[in-house]
């Protein structure tokens, strides 16, 4: 069923640890993370929107792609584009480097959504996970302000919201070891996921 709800992939960073290649695009399992998030995207949202500054290097997939409206490389910076873009009144958030997300774990997420709740974030041992989450429109001109002062931590940005966190026990029933949440910043994570790939799909 799909969910009235935006999905977002954020696809901004730098990525100076792989010679700049698109982290969208690195192989895992012998596909690109883009591939494995977009099958679970295309399943729950009718509108997926990909946030990126490189747009020409996703052309060859069904989403709207658009680049940021800050010339300020953050993560809050996608979060602001995403939200402005979005025609749905709420929006999951993915980084483009997580390449076991779990569709149980998003719809855990997307279930939390209420009128009078601005961001639906999951909260581990590990602490918060802005990059995996449900915002509300109503959250943008709070990440605008921000981002004008050059103020870019997610968690400062929203601190004034209503916020409903989803506690590691719920998570955990969907996504026991939270692999959600794994997301690849180094070459040496990228072998850490190759490996993890072969012990989750055999």
């Amino acid at each position: 069923m799909k969910i009235p709800c935006t999905g977002v992939i954020l696809s901004g960073g730098l990525a100076t640890r792989f010679d700049g290649r698109e982290k969208a695009l690195l192989q895992v399992g012998g596909k690109p993370i883009l591939d494995r998030t977009y099958s679970i995207f295309h399943d729950l949202f009718d509108e997926i929107i990909l946030v990126t500054n490189n747009p020409l290097q996703f052309l060859n997939w069904d989403l709207n792609i658009v680049t940021d409206l800050f010339d300020i490389r953050s993560s809050l910076t996608g979060i602001h584009t995403g939200l402005f873009y979005a025609t749905y009144p709420y929006v999951f958030f993915t980084a483009c480097d997580t390449p076991f997300l779990k569709r149980d774990l998003v719809e855990t997420i997307l279930e939390g959504i209420d009128a009078k709740v601005d961001i639906v974030l999951p909260e581990t041992s590990a602490g918060l996970e802005p990059l995996c989450a449900v915002y509300s429109k109503r959250c943008l001109n709070a990440a605008e302000q921000h981002l004008r002062q050059k103020k870019l931590k997610i968690l400062l940005a929203f601190r004034r919201s209503r916020i409903k966190t989803i506690p590691e026990k719920v998570l955990r029933a969907k996504d026991p070891d939270l692999l959600s949440f794994f997301n690849i910043n180094t070459p040496d994570d990228l072998l850490r996921a190759q490996e993890m790939i072969k012990q989750t799909e055999t």
